[in-house]
């Protein structure tokens, strides 16, 4: 967005001194709305007592009653390489599931200002398009980013001693997950125009990339490219090789339980490389709309 014509100066060029101001308003309209979206989600109780209650199911009933079969426990031996048990291995794929859930949520805002005329009061402010969206899906990936970490709390259930140092990286990683995922979110709101439609199609796309995201199920460490496609499905293990999402979950894995399957420098590229393309996506349809 260039500069108003009446921050210029007779050459034609923005003075140092009225660039500042331009910069200072556009840094106060981000931080205004990444406040609202941040002030609108922890005054709703749904969406507070959903991001608690979703990693306890999860967690302690999904985690708990599937834990004897991942390891073979009841026939009284090991049948997998994982040295963990399922609890242990599924907590990061639950951290992923809290933060994607609460990200997508949190991306809905841009129907609910854009039906109630919030959204076109503020497109005719001084500030520009890249500040208003960046400011919403900062304010969402913020409130994913505090739900990711009510997970955190849990790690004490499933036996996992955490670090400073693992919280660090896991609140760097998951900071990234947020910013992707809630960029998605904003690009499916883009092109969705109701609550209805969004809330159906969203679930369509954040529910398979989870599911095939090795999250739940790993694809064993021990075998090699050729036996994995044999053991599994081979549509199954292109749609977990293909998938952003499991590079992400990957990362976790290796910062929360220090088991990762795959490079642990790729699921910070690729996550990196999905929330600059997904926003730059957004960008374009919200400059567009």
């Amino acid at each position: 967005m260039s500069l108003d014509p009446s921050l210029q100066s007779h050459s034609g060029k923005a003075s140092p001194q009225r660039r500042r101001s331009w910069f200072l308003l556009q840094l106060g309209g981000l931080y205004g709305l990444w406040l609202r979206e941040v002030m609108r989600a922890v005054r709703d109780r749904g969406q507070l007592i959903g991001g608690a209650s979703r990693p306890i199911l999860w967690v302690l009933i999904l985690g708990i009653g599937l834990n004897p079969y991942f390891r073979g426990e009841v026939y009284g031996e090991a049948t997998f390489v994982v040295p963990f048990t399922y609890l242990q291995f599924i907590f990061p794929g639950v951290v992923a599931l809290n933060v994607m859930f609460t990200s997508v949520q949190s991306a809905v805002s841009v129907i609910w200002d854009r039906e109630f005329g919030f959204l076109r009061e503020v497109l005719v402010s001084p500030l520009s398009r890249t500040t208003i969206l960046l400011g919403k899906i900062l304010g969402g990936s913020t409130v994913a980013l505090l739900h990711g970490c009510l997970v955190l709390v849990l790690a004490r259930f499933a036996d996992i001693p955490l670090t400073s140092v693992d919280v660090l990286k896991a609140l760097g990683l998951m900071a990234i997950l947020s910013f992707a995922v809630t960029s998605l979110g904003v690009v499916i709101a883009n092109r969705i125009r109701t609550f209805e439609g969004f809330g159906v199609f969203s679930n369509a796309v954040i529910m398979p990339l989870y599911f095939t995201s090795s999250s739940m199920f790993p694809l064993d460490p021990a075998l090699s490219k050729d036996q994995t496609r044999v053991t599994y499905p081979d549509w199954l293990v292109t749609l977990v090789e293909y998938n952003p999402l499991t590079y992400a979950v990957d990362s976790l894995r290796g910062a929360l339980i220090h088991y990762n399957q795959f490079a642990p420098w790729m699921g910070i590229a690729v996550m990196i490389s999905a929330a600059a393309i997904l926003f730059a996506i957004a960008l374009y349809d919200f400059r567009r709309a």
